[in-house]
């Protein structure tokens, strides 16, 4: 999923999906940033970046903004579809312990009284059916404590929604899980974003007294590298 990225250095994010980067080459570009947060400590001016490319000739920006690398050598999946892509991969594959011994994995199925889509349904005749909603967490706060990962990064409407979605349909007899899929390499630990947005946090700890479950994914966001693709640290 990572292969075949070129590196660059960020210059600046600007309008939510546009990157201003240099190419190694010198040359100033913009690229396509797929994310729709507020990327904090994800998007500093000299950050290296690395970037897909695209063969599709109706796309106006060619290139995909996919990972930052800090100098302080963490690596951040910037890419939020990447996460639904990694956590498919790992179900299929069981890799994500909590979640086997399901026979059928469906995505994006319709359900909930708020008119939602699960990211993943996983069925079995044997148990009940379990739904997980997926969220990538990128929001590193050092400050906080070391490690320490929140989510969100700004006010979720949907996030609240589908909250109160994973709910009601553990009251229905369902299991109910919230993954987060941790797409920073210095998060250790993910707890809700009380201070960013008070009524995620509430509805979180609602969802956890109502006996939703909570995972932590922790997937490889790093790409095969040589020793001259990393910061040296100066």
């Amino acid at each position: 999923m990572f292969n075949d990225l070129q590196k660059a250095v960020l210059i600046k994010r600007y309008k939510r999906f546009l990157a201003d980067v240099t190419l190694e080459n010198g040359e100033e570009i913009t690229i396509y940033c797929p994310n729709t947060g507020a990327m904090t400590n994800c998007a500093d001016a000299g950050d290296q970046i690395w970037y897909s490319t695209s063969d599709n000739p109706k796309r106006k920006y060619q290139y995909t903004w996919e990972l930052t690398h800090r100098k302080s050598g963490d690596w951040i999946c910037v890419n939020t579809a990447r996460a639904n892509q990694l956590v498919s991969n790992a179900l299929q594959q069981g890799a994500i312990e909590k979640l086997t011994g399901y026979s059928d994995i469906r995505a994006e199925v319709k359900y909930g009284s708020e008119n939602s889509r699960i990211d993943f349904l996983l069925s079995d005749k044997n148990r009940p059916d379990c739904y997980v909603e997926v969220k990538s967490c990128t929001l590193l706060e050092t400050q906080l404590g070391v490690g320490k990962g929140f989510f969100p990064d700004a006010v979720t409407k949907r996030g609240q929604k589908h909250l109160r979605e994973l709910i009601e349909m553990k009251e229905q007899g369902f299991r109910s899980v919230l993954l987060f899929a941790v797409l920073h390499s210095g998060i250790r630990t993910v707890e809700a974003a009380g201070h960013i947005d008070a009524k995620y946090a509430e509805l979180f700890e609602q969802a956890k007294k109502a006996g939703v479950e909570v995972i932590c994914f922790y997937p490889d966001i790093t790409p095969a590298l040589d020793n001259s693709d990393v910061f040296s640290g100066d």
